[in-house]
C-alpha cells in the first residue's frame, strides 16, 4: 500500500508540473518624446519560436505589424505554437513618456519572452525584443529596447495613411506634429533585413521639402523603450 500511495503522489506530481504556470509581472515605458507605440504584442514562448530575427528578412505578420500595427498575425503565429500571449495591454496607444503595467501568465515549457510593436510615425519601425531567456530566480529585471527597422519598404518620411503591406508611407503622426507635401527623403534602400532603426531624419519644412517629419520632433536615439519584468 505504501509503494502505491508513493507512486500516486509521484504521477500527481509529475501532471502538476505539466500545468504548471508562472506570473510574470510587466511594465513597459515609451522612454521617447514624440513617438507613439502601437498595440503592443508580448509573448512567452519555447526556445525554438521567435517573433523577428536581427538580419533576416521580415515575414509577413511581422511586415504587418512594422507597416501598420497590425498584430494578429503574430500573436496567431506564437499561439499555435503553444506560446502564451497578452496583446494589446495599454488599449492601444502608447504614448511618449507613458508606461504600461500587466500580468503575461506563462506556462512552465515557455522559457522565452519577445515583444514587439509598430513605432508612429514611421514607415516601418519598430520596438522589440525577441527569444530574452527568462530568468530563472525571483526578482525584477531590466531591459532597455531598440527601435529596428523592419527592411520591408524604404523610409520615404511621407504620410499620406499608407499601412497596408506593400503600401509606401506612413499611417500617421498621432502627435499630430507632422508637416505634408514631402517629396521624399530616401527612395532606396540598401538593407532589406531587419536592422537597428537609424531613426527619423526630418526637416524643417512643414509645407514642403523632402520629409513630413519635423528633425525637431521627430527624432530619436536608441534605446526607445523600458521593459522590467517581476518574476515572484
Amino acid at each position: 500500500m505504501k509503494k502505491l500511495l508513493t507512486s500516486i503522489i509521484a504521477l500527481s506530481t509529475l501532471g502538476s508540473t505539466n500545468i504548471f504556470a508562472e506570473e510574470l509581472d510587466i511594465k513597459v515605458t515609451n522612454l521617447s518624446s514624440a513617438m507613439y507605440f502601437t498595440p503592443i504584442l508580448a509573448a512567452a514562448h519555447n526556445g525554438s519560436s521567435q517573433l523577428f530575427t536581427e538580419g533576416e528578412s521580415a515575414t509577413e505578420s511581422l511586415q504587418a505589424m512594422a507597416e501598420g500595427g497590425d498584430i494578429s498575425g503574430l500573436t496567431t503565429e506564437i499561439q499555435s505554437m503553444g506560446g502564451d500571449v497578452n496583446d494589446n495591454p495599454a488599449k492601444g496607444l502608447l504614448a511618449p513618456g507613458a508606461s504600461t503595467e500587466f500580468v503575461l501568465m506563462t506556462q512552465n515549457t515557455n522559457t522565452h519572452f519577445s515583444l514587439t510593436a509598430m513605432i508612429l510615425p514611421t514607415n516601418d519601425g519598430f520596438v522589440g525584443i525577441d527569444s530574452l531567456e527568462l530568468p530563472t530566480v525571483d526578482g525584477t529585471y531590466t531591459y532597455y529596447l531598440n527601435a529596428y527597422d523592419a527592411g520591408t519598404e524604404v523610409n520615404n518620411e511621407i504620410i499620406n495613411g499608407a499601412g497596408e503591406p506593400g503600401m509606401l508611407g506612413i499611417p500617421g503622426d498621432p502627435g499630430e506634429n507632422a508637416g505634408s507635401n514631402g517629396t521624399g527623403v530616401i527612395h532606396t534602400t540598401e538593407n532589406s533585413t531587419i536592422h537597428i532603426h537609424r531613426g527619423n531624419l526630418g526637416d524643417t519644412n512643414l509645407t514642403g521639402g523632402v520629409s513630413d517629419l519635423s528633425n525637431t520632433i521627430h527624432r530619436w536615439l536608441n534605446p526607445v523603450a523600458k521593459l522590467t519584468i517581476t518574476i515572484k
